[in-house]
């Protein structure tokens, strides 16, 4: 189990495990780091460890706990693939969201005065823009984030800002969504967006055979530039 912390619920129901990781002098700022759908696994730890080395308090909650705590799958791995969509279509994100909603609230106590942002991939993609349309988080951005073309009405709520990377041929994003979401957030101030073309869903994984390399550093380099200008 790769968590290491816990992190307690604003409703007090229990305790959130997640894994933190702080850099070596004190925070330029702190990021959420927001697993797809396979739970805190290997890539993930990658991910949070590349923030802290940035200078941030990097957070990995695991986004399942209520469910299956302690998950680490592999999308290479059929059956752990399926596991994992098993869990996304059970996880309860109305929930889940209150406890991002703590994870914030911890960091702003472990923290005072810095600005927190919240990275996502796929399942966290979406929760990055619940994030940014829900709370008062500086700054959000999501990877090939699913379900954002049913919240646009939302769009009106973001105060901080919000940049999404979108491959052009993900799978679970369709063009119909894709069209929307431009339509929808395009002129928006708050809102960045990047199209990645020819570029599949799960581009920018850390290890697994989904990865493009050259894709997942263009956008690993605007998001770093990105919390850069809105975090410190």
């Amino acid at each position: 189990m790769a968590t290491n912390s816990l992190i307690a619920t604003l409703d007090a129901s229990g305790d959130m495990p997640a894994y933190v990781v702080r850099p070596a002098g004190s925070p330029r700022g702190a990021v959420i780091v927001v697993q797809e759908i396979f739970g805190v696994n290997p890539g993930i730890v990658k991910k949070a460890d590349d923030w802290a080395a940035l200078g941030y308090l990097a957070v990995a909650p695991d986004i399942f706990w209520r469910q299956q705590p302690g998950v680490e799958l592999d999308s290479d791995v059929p059956a752990e693939f399926q596991q994992a969509i098993d869990l996304m279509m059970k996880h309860d994100f109305t929930r889940g969201l209150e406890d991002l909603k703590a994870v914030l609230s911890w960091i702003r106590a472990q923290v005072h005065g810095v600005k927190t942002g919240v990275v996502g991939f796929c399942m966290g993609g979406k929760i990055a823009y619940e994030m940014a349309a829900r709370t008062d988080i500086e700054a959000a951005v999501g990877y090939y984030g699913v379900g954002i073309a049913a919240m646009l009405d939302e769009a009106q709520n973001i105060s901080g800002q919000l940049m999404l990377h979108i491959p052009t041929a993900d799978g679970f994003v369709g063009p119909d969504q894709q069209a929307a979401m431009h339509a929808g957030l395009d002129g928006n101030p708050h809102v960045t967006l990047h199209d990645y073309v020819g570029l599949d869903h799960g581009f920018a994984d850390t290890f697994s055979a989904r990865r493009n390399d050259a894709g997942a550093k263009l956008a690993d380099q605007r998001t770093e530039e990105f919390f850069a200008r809105n975090l410190g």
